[in-house]
């Protein structure tokens, strides 16, 4: 994953024996260039020049170590739980985000996904305003072998909603997916139309909390963190799919979003296939950025 980023901080240590400013300042700049906030990037950064400065490296090696601890400080700063929450009888998990951010095949991975895990899975397709969406989730929906349950073009989204989660219960389902509309240019009927799918699964399954996934696509950079930062602004996001992750994406916006707006990273859209979809590690991402495995 990040092919690009990682490829440039392991170009950037190797063949180097000590370590020295002039280093130190050329990570900063090439996290910079990869999107990540000076903020974040300071955050990052500083604490290996202190270390630095106090004599505290005497390899390579140790760097990479220190900025590996650094980062997965970072992303288990978070206001929410990096795990997948499945409360609930069924759980349920809302998915949004832009049109193009990946949002509708990360419902259909997910929900395959967890199908292998042995759940039982009923998808909603609730974003009604694209007949695409529709048939496109019908495709994937039939691939994964899991149900769908959708309306016509236009049709009420809280309808599909209510429809699929009394389907579920009366079908024994254990997850419920719903694929939402993300129409950012009007945030206040995309809230209103959020807020009611809520009460609805409220009403239909009140001992459950759901969570709100948000799909952004990481080769969008810094504006994927704009977008983060609206949607979180009008609905109660739980956690992140970042879809797009191969290698043309420049990595740096996760750690500024998670830096920025607490939001965990839960899901890593990593191609075009089914099976392309992974939970994120913390620890594991921390590592592999700076070249540990």
């Amino acid at each position: 994953m990040f092919k690009t980023l990682i490829r440039k901080i392991d170009n950037l240590f190797n063949g180097r024996v000590s370590v020295d400013e002039e280093m130190l300042d050329e990570l900063e700049e090439l996290l910079i260039q990869s999107d990540i906030s000076l903020e974040t990037v300071v955050s990052l950064v500083d604490p290996l020049r202190e270390t630095n400065a106090r004599g505290g490296f005497s390899y390579t090696d140790e760097v990479r170590t220190l900025l590996a601890e650094n980062i997965s400080r970072l992303l288990h700063s978070t206001d929410g739980e990096v795990g997948l929450r499945l409360n609930g009888d069924p759980a349920v998990i809302l998915i949004t985000g832009v049109n193009g951010s990946g949002k509708t095949t990360a419902t259909a991975k997910l929900s395959a996904l967890l199908k292998k895990r042995g759940l039982r899975v009923l998808v909603a397709a609730a974003d009604t305003f694209r007949a695409a969406a529709i048939d496109q989730l019908a495709v994937w929906c039939n691939r994964a072998g899991v149900e769908l349950i959708k309306h016509q073009e236009g049709a009420d989204p809280g309808a599909v909603v209510f429809d699929a989660l009394n389907a579920a219960r009366a079908r024994n389902a254990d997850v419920v997916l719903i694929d939402t509309a993300g129409r950012l240019h009007n945030k206040a009927n995309l809230m209103e139309e959020l807020k009611k799918i809520s009460r609805i699964i409220v009403k239909v399954v009140p001992e459950g909390s759901s969570e709100v996934l948000l799909a952004l696509d990481a080769t969008t950079g810094q504006n994927s963190v704009n977008q983060a930062r609206l949607f979180k602004e009008a609905v109660d996001i739980t956690g992140l799919i970042l879809n797009k992750v191969d290698g043309t994406a420049k990595g740096g916006a996760v750690l500024s979003i998670v830096s920025e707006l607490k939001l965990p990273v839960k899901y890593l859209g990593t191609g075009e296939k089914m099976e392309d979809i992974v939970p994120f590690d913390p620890d594991v991402f921390a590592r592999e950025l700076a070249g540990l495995d």
